[in-house]
């Protein structure tokens, strides 16, 4: 069995219809976030794809998910945590960004947007508001440590080292290194940077995917041995 894995989205549902459909005997999907389009909008995907938050999303949709209200009867949110059954995998989620001011916040406290929006068509969905949902808590990073037998880990920041390219500062979250440290998974797949690396982190293969645009991977459900295609 292949479960195809994908990037940050953005609104090109487009692409994503062509990909699941270029396999058809992929029967499902995974997505580290970012799904919604800049106007907060989702879709239905052709196959069925699981996914955690971005900091690009429409927030008032992913809590009206956790309440049993998804987007798409094949779109199916996972809220930070788990684990989840996707398909033959235990799946643990930690979607969304690292905020220290925000971080010892309970998750259900974090403030949603006041309506504020930016008049820039240029800037993503989670810059142009202020909402506060877009961020990971304490509370949920020790729920995920706690966890044990997990096949894939799902998140949208980097651990660290990573250094986009052209740049020298390390982009990457150290709490998540922890995470994965404790934790153990078979795979880990992050996004928000939009580039593709492969590299092995406190003992786990942990991969970041680039956009949807440029490229995804297909996944070995049992082996694990994946192959990077071009969109």
């Amino acid at each position: 069995m292949m479960i195809g894995a994908l990037g940050d989205i953005h609104g090109e549902f487009e692409a994503v219809d062509d990909i699941m459909k270029r396999h058809r005997d992929v029967s499902l999907w995974v997505c580290v976030g970012d799904v919604a389009s800049n106007d907060g909008e989702y879709f239905t995907p052709p196959a069925p794809l699981y996914f955690v938050k971005g900091n690009n999303e429409e927030f008032d949709v992913l809590a009206a998910a956790i309440a049993g209200r998804p987007p798409s009867p094949m779109l199916h949110y996972l809220a930070n945590g788990g684990p989840f059954i996707v398909g033959p995998w235990r799946v643990a989620a930690l979607g969304g960004t690292f905020a220290p001011s925000w971080y010892n916040t309970p998750a259900s406290q974090l403030p949603p947007s006041k309506g504020r929006k930016s008049m820039s068509a240029s800037l993503k969905l989670g810059k142009s508001r202020d909402d506060k949902r877009r961020h990971f808590v304490r509370d949920e990073v020790l729920a995920c440590k706690a966890l044990a037998n997990i096949d894939l880990f799902l998140t949208h920041e980097a651990p660290r080292p990573f250094y986009p390219a052209g740049r020298r500062i390390d982009a990457g979250k150290t709490v998540l290194n922890d995470v994965l440290a404790a934790m153990k998974p078979r795979l880990h797949l992050f996004g928000h940077h939009h580039e593709f690396t492969d590299s092995m982190r406190q003992g786990v293969r942990s991969i970041g995917l680039d956009v949807v645009t440029k490229s995804y991977l297909l996944i070995n459900a049992e082996t694990f041995k994946t192959e990077r295609l071009d969109t």
